[in-house]
């Protein structure tokens, strides 16, 4: 080992190979409109030689395009092999119709979301047919669970105890992320206590005002555990949360109807 090999270069963390090949990669999926060299550099606080070597990895494997003069983006092949493989995946040929039909019967945006350590994130989503306001999830976006409709209706299922929902959430209070999230052990635990016994969990405008959320676990693979949470959200401006709570029956049939009676518990 030469006396080089452990120096990381001026301003950067210490991103060896793939990890800098995967930053790189990473951050420009927060760019669909491009991003430059120079302001790759500054937000991963790496050189300039360093991420263009990452880019160039990427280009070559046609995961990242230079579109213009040093601007770069996620490149075709990599959306084509992330669209293939969501299409491929065996819950999205079921998942998809359901939510096509949620979406178009209450004229609200329908998701799909699974638990992602203290997160959800967003495998599907079916936005209403008309209606000018549009929610401002996207597929493969995550949101803290405990905020969320979908992230309460799983946890729902695996903290049954106020020791397990302080363990699992760690240092509280958590983010207030508008003036109705629930941030302490004791709220949480009693909002999942009352998830169970209804069959279903909502969210009151707490992940962001002016959107209320419904959502019910769904088992897909016949486990003990949800694999999954489906949603109906909208804007409370056009649906108050007291009507959807009321569309919960019908909800809850129409996902029986595409996943089969045992489906929702």
């Amino acid at each position: 080992m030469n006396g080089n090999e452990n120096l990381s270069e001026p301003g950067e963390e210490r991103l060896v190979g793939a990890d800098r090949v995967i930053a790189v990669l990473t951050e420009l999926a927060e760019h669909p409109t491009g991003v430059t060299l120079d302001e790759l550099a500054g937000i991963l606080r790496s050189t300039k030689p360093t991420v263009h070597r990452a880019l160039a990895t990427l280009r070559r494997a046609g995961l990242a395009d230079l579109v213009g003069r040093g601007v770069y983006v996620l490149g075709d092949e990599y959306l084509r092999l992330a669209f293939r493989n969501l299409d491929g995946r065996p819950e999205h040929a079921r998942i998809q119709p359901l939510l096509q039909d949620l979406a178009d019967r209450f004229s609200e945006t329908a998701h799909y979301a699974v638990l992602a350590g203290g997160d959800i994130v967003y495998r599907a989503k079916m936005d209403p047919p008309r209606g000018a306001v549009r929610l401002t999830s996207v597929v493969g976006g995550r949101n803290p669970a405990y905020s969320t409709a979908v992230g309460k209706a799983l946890l729902s299922g695996r903290l049954r105890s106020l020791a397990e929902v302080a363990e699992w959430f760690g240092e509280l209070p958590l983010e207030r992320k508008t003036a109705t999230t629930l941030v302490t052990a004791d709220e949480l635990h009693r909002e999942l206590e009352l998830t169970r016994a209804r069959g279903f969990a909502v969210d009151d405008q707490e992940n962001e005002v002016g959107v209320n959320c419904v959502a019910l676990p769904v088992f897909l693979q016949g486990s003990t555990m949800p694999s999954g949470a489906i949603s109906v959200s909208a804007v409370s401006f056009r649906c108050p949360l007291e009507r959807l709570v009321a569309a919960v029956p019908v909800i809850r049939e129409t996902i029986e109807g595409h996943l089969g009676a045992g489906a929702v518990r």
